[in-house]
C-alpha cells in the first residue's frame, strides 16, 4: 500500500491539531483533510478523497462522529472509518455496527496503537480497542424505536412535548404517550432519568 490519505474530524482545535501533527510524522500517512464539525465530514471526503476518516464522536453540528460514518459509507464507500471516544458506551459500540465502522478506539490510547489502527483500517481489517471487548461482549440491544429515540433526544436538547411534536410532525399527544412508552422501557424514574439513561448507554 502506498501513502494512506486520511481525514481528521475533531472540534478540538488543540487535539485535531496535535492528531494531524503526530499522523504527520509517519512517512507511509498524510492528512489530506481536517474539518471540525460533523456536517463538514463527508464534504470534505467528496473534496479530498481520503482513504480513512477518523472521526470523534462527539461534534458540533447537525450530526455526530457515527452519523458521519454512516453517511460516509454511503456516499464515499472507499473511505473507511475509525472512531475515537473518550467513553465506551455500549450504546455507541452498536451505532458503530451499523454505521459500518471499521475501527473503534479510546481517545486514551497510546499514539502507537492509533497509528497501528490507521493502518490496519487503511488494509480493511477491524480494530477494536482492547479495553472496549468487554463491552462488546455484553452488549445489550437498545429497547427504544427510532422514533422513541428521536422523541428522547429532543427531550435531552430540552424542547417541550409541543415542540417535539411540530418538529417530528406529531400530536402531542402521541409524544407524551412515546415519553411514557421511553420511561417504562428504561425503568427510569423520570423523563430526565431516561434521558441519562440512555445517554450513559449511547442510545441518543
Amino acid at each position: 500500500m502506498g501513502v494512506i490519505r486520511i481525514l481528521i474530524a475533531e472540534d478540538q482545535q488543540v487535539v485535531r491539531g496535535a492528531l494531524v501533527a503526530l499522523l504527520e510524522l509517519e512517512p507511509d500517512l498524510t492528512v489530506v483533510a481536517e474539518v471540525g464539525s460533523g456536517d463538514d465530514v463527508v464534504p470534505a471526503a467528496l473534496k479530498h478523497g481520503p482513504d480513512v476518516a477518523v472521526l470523534d464522536i462527539d461534534m458540533p453540528g447537525g450530526i455526530d462522529g457515527l452519523d458521519a460514518a454512516a453517511e460516509l459509507h454511503r456516499q464515499v464507500p472507499g473511505c473507511r472509518t475509525l472512531v475515537l471516544t473518550g467513553q465506551g458506551r455500549p450504546g455507541h459500540l452498536r451505532r458503530a455496527q451499523g454505521a459500518h465502522v471499521t475501527g473503534f478506539l479510546l481517545k486514551t490510547a497510546p499514539v502507537d496503537e492509533l497509528i497501528t489502527a490507521v493502518r490496519a483500517v487503511a488494509a480493511g481489517r477491524r480494530v477494536l480497542d482492547p479495553n472496549l471487548a468487554v463491552t462488546a461482549w455484553d452488549l445489550g440491544d437498545n429497547p427504544l424505536t427510532p422514533r422513541e429515540s428521536d422523541v428522547l433526544r429532543l427531550t435531552a436538547e430540552g424542547a417541550e412535548a409541543t415542540e417535539i411534536a411540530a418538529r417530528l410532525f406529531l400530536s402531542a399527544g402521541t409524544v407524551r404517550n412515546h415519553l411514557t412508552a421511553i420511561v417504562s422501557k428504561l425503568n427510569a424514574r423520570s423523563r430526565t432519568d431516561a434521558v441519562r439513561i440512555a445517554g450513559d448507554a449511547g442510545w441518543i
